[in-house]
């Protein structure tokens, strides 16, 4: 049966049945054109059964979890083809997106506003408030927008919110949970690709934070590029095996920490002797610029904004392997020593902090830390680079209230492991302790 487009329904009557807010409506009407109501002579809107129809239509493609710009350009693609798009469509499908009540936005709503109204939600554990500010941000902004300015910085308010012990673990990972569900609808539903080259997106080794490069393969995907994401702790002969495999023209590497910053230098080296042109970013870099010259390959920057255009760049230009700054055989010597000797280390960490009464948890958990952190930084070639990683452990003392000089007493014998079973090579590491035990006394 074919609906009727006889204007006959006011605002108030297309607000009650479909639950849109009026403010996405008209964002929707004066960027989209879709719907187009007529207008009496008085001026006021009147939308036909037709129109009502199209606007559950697209809150149906919303909740399925394309952005409104996609449901347009797929509704335009339908009438392109000769298709009505409400073709055998059945309303009954919106009924889940139906029972979330609609929120008010104000005329002058913005995404800084949006973003502190799904930060509170996130930290409420409100999943239909946090899906219900999104799905506004969506109809109003563009994908990209929303992206940057709601998921991204919204994920790094309360990351620093956790930083600073002001938010749980438990809301840090809801709102991660919510972001990431609908960053993996987004780039499900993205159109295929337009332009012949294929871009390889991963995290190296020992990283398990995803939101980034998954941010990044949505982005590029929207740029037409063929995307293949391969999510976390992905090992470095997957990532050859696959680089041969699709014929990648770049490969993306992300590492938010230092332990994973020294994988992916590895990972790196590993494809640049293939002549594999690779790409790196990531927290770790914005925190510790220097790193930058140790990994072979090219920095993407420290924005998405800038990733993107740096990715432009490279595919357009030939691949040219740059030079890095290998660690010195001190260190690597000191690397050798560490690593082989650090099941003895920790174990004679552990019976010389008895005597301070350090916190068993705390102990374990600030010598695998540490451990993992003095490894990784010998690798790259300089121990410097574990001091802003030390700020942690501060805050996880802050957390569990205890006492402030346990760090000290706990690098005082760090040293002192470190002397007694590589006294001959672990210069770097006993001169980063001193310094750090003298700073924190």
């Amino acid at each position: 049966m074919s609906l009727s487009k006889n204007p006959a329904f006011n605002l108030k009557v297309v607000l009650q049945e479909t639950n849109i807010a009026a403010d996405t409506l008209r964002a929707w009407e004066r960027r989209y054109g879709l719907p187009m109501p007529q207008r009496t002579a008085g001026g006021h809107r009147l939308y036909s059964q037709y129109d009502i129809e199209t606007i559950k239509w697209l809150m149906a493609r919303q909740a399925e979890g394309l952005s409104i710009s996609r449901a347009v350009d797929l509704w335009n693609e339908h009438h392109a083809s000769g298709v009505d798009p409400l073709a055998g469509f059945t309303p009954s499908s919106l009924s889940a997106v139906q029972m979330i009540p609609a929120m008010y936005i104000s005329p002058d709503t913005n995404l800084t506003a949006l973003r502190a109204q799904w930060i509170a939600a996130c930290l409420n554990f409100s999943e239909t408030n946090a899906e219900q500010v999104l799905n506004q941000a969506f109809s109003i902004f563009p994908v990209e927008a929303v992206c940057m300015d709601v998921l991204q910085k919204g994920m790094a308010e309360i990351g620093a919110l956790w930083y600073e012990n002001n938010a749980s673990v438990q809301q840090e990972h809801f709102a991660s949970g919510l972001a990431m569900r609908r960053l993996d609808a987004l780039l499900s539903a993205s159109p295929a690709p337009t332009r012949n080259q294929t871009v390889l997106i991963g995290c190296p080794p020992n990283e398990w934070h995803t939101f980034t490069p998954l941010l990044l393969s949505l982005l590029l995907r929207r740029r037409g590029l063929n995307v293949i994401y391969l999510g976390a702790n992905v090992p470095a002969e997957q990532f050859k095996e696959t680089v041969s495999a699709v014929h990648a023209n770049l490969t993306i590497l992300v590492a938010q920490t230092l332990i994973s910053a020294a994988a992916l230098q590895a990972t790196a080296l590993n494809l640049v002797n293939q002549n594999t042109p690779v790409g790196f970013g990531g927290r770790i870099f914005n925190i510790l610029p220097n790193l930058i010259h140790q990994i072979p390959g090219d920095y993407l920057g420290g924005t998405l904004e800038a990733s993107l255009e740096k990715v432009e760049k490279l595919l357009k230009t030939k691949n040219n392997v740059n030079a890095y700054h290998a660690a010195s055989p001190q260190h690597l010597a000191a690397h050798q020593a560490f690593v082989s000797k650090r099941t003895h280390i920790e174990s004679t960490i552990k019976q010389l902090a008895e005597p301070f009464g350090i916190n068993a948890e705390n102990l374990n958990t600030g010598i695998q830390f540490l451990g993992d952190n003095i490894t990784a930084a010998l690798q790259l070639g300089d121990m410097e680079h574990v001091t802003d990683e030390m700020e942690w452990l501060k805050v996880l003392l802050q957390s569990y209230e205890r006492p402030p000089q346990e760090l000290t007493y706990f690098m005082e014998t760090y040293s002192q492991a470190v002397d007694q079973h590589i006294n001959g090579q672990g210069e770097p590491i006993k001169a980063w302790l001193r310094a750090q035990a003298s700073r924190l006394a």
